[in-house]
């Protein structure tokens, strides 16, 4: 019996493709970043050590240039329970694929039974060893490379510890997530700069403002890089911007968000009253941190 194809779930190949045009179109390459860290370029790697080939390797190098993962191993879900280790929750999983063929055979009355073989491909989900708690000696982190010649500003500290939220260093990314609602950062250590650190920080904390129990900002955002995602970002570079005034902070522009330029564009020409908006949004992300703060009698 043949199974009817199920219109709500598009042609793995078509995800795939799909998924590289979007992040060509997003701007996403190995992004030069305000924080270096010491993992050198290298075919991904499988549990075992086996490097993946073929499709699996673009589509591996993309998710850890977009979410700024250290290390090259990746594995299953049930791989990492076998190795005594777990994926922390809240983590999503990349897609990778494997190829492989049916072979059917059917009967001909002129030859025979013919075979056919039909290849297809099956996805299935693995995770970075950097989304991965307990994992074996063998696994263990990355050596951070220390760059920043900088002090930390404890009044600066001071200022983001009152504000209360759940900041979380290491790895080699820094960004907001919003189900677990935590903030994530590289090491301070890794910043080319304080001034770097700071405003990273204060990028990441305008996003955290957006939780519905602070500000419930929302701009329909759905997939990294829609209109939805610019706009949340147009206001996370402004309130960094305003933030870093206040805070007596020079901003440092990061160029991973040369990314978001053409997509910024876009929303302003199609909303020209949105970065009137987006400026106000960002005021009151920055009067929230402020307002967290104690009152000085």
């Amino acid at each position: 019996m043949t199974r009817p194809a199920d219109p709500a779930r598009p042609d793995i190949h078509a995800r795939i493709t799909q998924q590289i045009i979007t992040q060509l179109e997003a701007g996403v390459r190995p992004w030069i970043q305000p924080w270096k860290h010491s993992a050198s370029v290298s075919r991904p790697l499988r549990h075992d050590g086996t490097p993946y080939n073929g499709i699996n390797v673009i589509l591996l190098w993309g998710e850890a240039a977009d979410r700024g993962y250290t290390r090259s191993t990746w594995m299953t879900f049930r791989q990492a329970l076998a190795l005594g280790a777990h994926v922390r929750k809240g983590e999503r999983g990349a897609t990778v694929v494997y190829a492989n063929q049916l072979v059917r055979t059917e009967a001909d009355e002129a030859d025979g039974d013919v075979e056919h073989r039909i290849p297809f491909l099956k996805a299935y989900t693995v995770f970075n060893v950097d989304q991965i708690e307990g994992l074996p000696d063998r696994y263990g982190e990355p050596e951070t490379l220390v760059i920043n010649p900088d002090e930390r500003i404890a009044r600066i500290d001071g200022f983001f510890r009152n504000c209360g939220a759940d900041v979380r260093h290491g790895g080699g990314a820094a960004y907001y997530a919003p189900g677990p609602d935590h903030v994530q950062m590289p090491p301070f250590e890794c910043f080319e700069s304080a001034d770097a650190y700071y405003s990273t920080l204060g990028h990441e904390m305008t996003h955290w403002t957006r939780h519905p129990a602070r500000l419930d900002r929302d701009f329909g955002r759905q997939r990294f890089g829609d209109p939805g995602y610019a706009r949340e970002e147009l206001v996370a570079e402004l309130g960094a911007a305003f933030l870093c005034a206040d805070l007596g902070l020079e901003l440092e522009p990061r160029d991973d968000h040369a990314a978001y330029i053409a997509n910024w564009l876009q929303v302003l020409k199609d909303d020209k009253r949105f970065v009137v908006s987006a400026a106000s949004h960002a005021q009151k992300a920055v009067d929230h941190l402020k307002g967290l703060q104690p009152v000085v009698v």
